[in-house]
């Protein structure tokens, strides 16, 4: 979702139920002979059924999606119990379709259960006072676990979960996220980002997967499978589309973004989420060449509809509808806004407190002057209602409250543990320092994230830009992880630089844990994403003891480490949620090994941006002008060894729409079991339009016991490998082109003759 700073401060206390729902409550008694109450009736049916029986005011409503806090306290971003006029004024006068709760935007009292009542009384409330008895679909950002609510798990940040290289493992989150959200009464998520990770300074840069279009897209596509697996909760993919490669680094800078590029290689993560079935997408707030997003007929309906065939929902980001006049200037009037968003391919405004009789008045009179059709707005309507009805929300609109507590919980701690623990990953090793012994004395742990649950979360967590000042919300640090391996008496939190390098001297190893403080866009954005000064110095105080010193980085991006990158043992736990401490520990004392590989690359200077290990060859030279980081994409240690014995591929010549099958023989050579990341990357030396040195292909995680060598079998169809044709202006259609390629697995190779 969109700038929640632009929603308003930080509400941590948001609305109790006006109606204290319980046990679940019966819809009010409807007439059975309309078609779209009958449930027998195939949704298409339904839809036609109901648009035609409303009037004007009831469709633009349904086009309307208000944040709760226009209906709490003063109606405006004082949060509070929900009040009685600004729910009849929402949801009675104006219709509106959708709700829903930006970051910190809950109940009074934050607990799954009263979560559940406040939803469910806005339902009831909406049911009560809609001529049609249409329910409402509520919204909310569940982008790492139900990261809303106090007391729910936290499950690692998405550039974390890159770290994966899991799509079993993100379907597994996405089911979990699903049901805790559902128990509470959203069944609209908004999630998860298919941007591409490009340039550190972006404040969201930790909500991507990764800087690679095909692994993203995976990811991505699994997660959304896991969201809609019960049918009632519908993913949203955002945010279409280029979002996250601003000029200057800073959010919703504009981008420019030439076709070639945008083509193949931002979009088609976009499309793999798509084509996963994802039910609603949500538009980029920036403008991309010159037109913003959100005025963009080419990408909401050209792209999007005509050309992947989207049939599901296109909502906007938080007040972008207005903001085509208060920001871009490309409208006049707010109503002008709400036409042109309209007629690009936006069927649901986002919208805050003081955006929303605008956008309901300038919509209605965009129709009544016929700069917006009737049949469009009816397009739109239906596309929202088609959702609702696929959720089942007419059947069954309220959660059963009682059950809410023990839905969310608490739950799912070890899927929580085990996604960590999957995204660790081991940089630096030198002489095999790590595992730490069980055994040891004494162990220090320090740095600014030693004991930290917000910093281990992040932004985007109870508030918008974290945990707020004053709450605890429950989790397990590195320290608690520690302390709970070792033993209180073996375990030493020190508070400041000076007490960690004294107890370090008299210890037998130090856990330096350091990184950000939580944040997202905005205030996270940062012209220099370096780890600060003194954490560079505190690292290099504790090696200069002489003692074996382990350097977990928690950090919502890499982060240039300046004098700490000689850290000798190196962990990157990116933002490993509430139960990240265990997974830190189980990895530093050999409890698990390390599996985790670098999604993204690890710049060795903030001069560095962006980077990605796709840049194009040129002519250039000098230190550093091409791709040169500090440690590459794809990268990770193990505390194993393993080896690519060879990679053959089961046809050496294939058709431009074939599918490459390639077996990988690979072998674990040591004496550890582990996961280990088979990477196919696919080059091809000679062609008319550039590429890079080499492009992901096709991935899988292969368990290994000790000493074991398997053959492992994967596969991609040549169009993951088409680029757009043509000169300078991107003209030409995408194809994948005939030639030479090199498959490639760890150094082994294989040649493929496309005709």
């Amino acid at each position: 979702m969109g700038l929640l700073g632009r929603r308003g401060r930080t509400v941590l206390a948001g609305a109790t139920a006006l109606l204290a729902l319980g046990a679940v409550p019966a819809p009010a008694a409807q007439p059975q002979t309309a078609t779209y109450l009958d449930s027998r009736a195939p949704v298409a049916r339904r839809v036609a059924d109901l648009v035609s029986r409303m009037t004007l005011a009831e469709k633009v409503g349904q086009t309307a999606q208000p944040a709760v806090v226009t209906m709490q306290g003063e109606c405006a971003w004082s949060g509070g119990e929900l009040t009685a006029s600004c729910m009849q004024r929402i949801l009675a006068d104006q219709h509106v379709g959708s709700v829903l709760s930006g970051g910190g935007e809950g109940p009074v009292k934050n607990t799954p259960k009263d979560w559940a009542e406040m939803v469910n009384s806005v339902q009831k409330y909406a049911l009560d006072h809609s001529r049609l008895h249409i329910p409402i679909v509520y919204g909310i950002d569940a982008v790492h676990g139900h990261n809303n609510v106090v007391g729910a798990t936290k499950f690692p940040q998405q550039l974390g979960l890159g770290a994966t290289w899991d799509p079993a493992l993100s379907e597994q989150l996405g089911k979990s996220t699903a049901a805790a959200v559902n128990a509470t009464g959203p069944t609209w998520d908004f999630a998860p980002v298919l941007d591409i990770s490009r340039d550190t300074r972006w404040g969201r840069y930790y909500e991507t997967y990764s800087e690679d279009p095909y692994l993203a897209g995976s990811l991505g596509a699994s997660n959304i499978k896991g969201l809609q697996s019960s049918g009632q909760v519908a993913a949203t993919v955002k945010h279409f589309a280029g979002y996250s490669q601003p000029l200057n680094g800073h959010d919703r800078t504009p981008s420019q973004l030439d076709m070639r590029y945008l083509q193949d290689t931002i979009l088609p993560a976009y499309k793999s989420a798509v084509d996963a079935g994802a039910q609603t997408v949500m538009v980029n707030s920036g403008a991309i060449n010159g037109i913003p997003a959100h005025s963009s007929h080419y990408l909401l309906t050209d792209v999007l509809r005509k050309q992947w065939g989207f049939k599901g929902v296109v909502v906007s980001d938080w007040n972008d509808v207005q903001n085509l006049q208060t920001a871009y200037h490309i409208a006049g009037s707010y109503a002008d806004a709400a036409g042109i968003a309209m007629n690009a391919g936006v069927d649901v405004a986002m919208l805050p407190p003081g955006s929303v009789d605008g956008y309901i008045d300038g919509l209605t009179q965009q129709v009544h002057d016929g700069k917006v059709s009737m049949s469009r707005l009816d397009q739109a309507v239906s596309r929202v209602l088609t959702l609702k009805f696929q959720l089942g929300l007419f059947e069954h609109p309220y959660v059963d409250a009682t059950k809410a507590d023990a839905a969310v919980l608490g739950t799912d701690k070890d899927l929580a543990v085990q996604a960590a623990t999957e995204s660790m990953t081991l940089l630096r090793n030198d002489n095999n320092v790590l595992p730490l012994s069980t055994g040891l004395g004494k162990v220090v742990v320090a740095g600014p994230s030693a004991d930290s649950v917000p910093n281990q979360d992040g932004g985007w967590t109870i508030g918008w830009q974290g945990i707020p000042d004053g709450v605890t919300d429950p989790g397990v640090t590195v320290y608690q992880g520690v302390k709970a391996l070792l033993g209180g008496d073996h375990t030493d939190l020190a508070t400041t630089a000076d007490d960690a390098v004294a107890k370090t001297q008299n210890a037998d190893a130090a856990i330096v844990v350091v990184g950000e403080k939580p944040g997202a866009e905005g205030t996270n954005d940062s012209e220099a994403p370096a780890l600060s000064a003194d954490q560079q110095a505190l690292v290099d105080r504790l090696q200069a003891t002489g003692k074996p010193v382990a350097v977990v980085v928690i950090a919502s991006r890499p982060l240039v480490l300046g004098s700490a990158d000689d850290a000798k043992q190196l962990l990157m736990a990116w933002l490993p949620g509430s139960e990240g401490g265990t997974a830190v520990a189980d990895v530093l004392f050999g409890r698990a090994n390390p599996s985790g590989r670098l999604p993204v690359s690890w710049p060795k200077t903030t001069g560095d941006q962006p980077m990605y290990y796709q840049q194009l060859p040129g002519t250039n030279g000098g230190p550093s002008s091409g791709y040169d980081p500090l440690f590459a994409f794809g990268s990770g240690l193990s505390y194993t060894t393993y080896d690519v014995k060879g990679v053959t591929l089961s046809d050496a010549t294939l058709s431009r729409n074939g599918t490459v099958k390639a077996a990988v023989q690979v072998a674990n050579t040591g004496n550890t079991a582990g996961d280990l990341v088979v990477q196919l990357y696919a080059t091809q030396p000679v062609g008319a339009v550039l590429t890079p040195p080499k492009q992901l292909a096709a991935y899988t995680r292969v368990h290994l016991k000790a000493g074991e060598t398997r053959t492992v079998n994967v596969s991609f169809p040549l169009s993951r490998l088409a680029v757009t044709t043509g000169d300078i202006t991107g003209s030409g259609p995408r194809a994948v082109r005939s030639g030479t390629y090199t498959i490639s697995v760890g150094g082994q190779t294989a040649a493929l003759t496309v005709g």
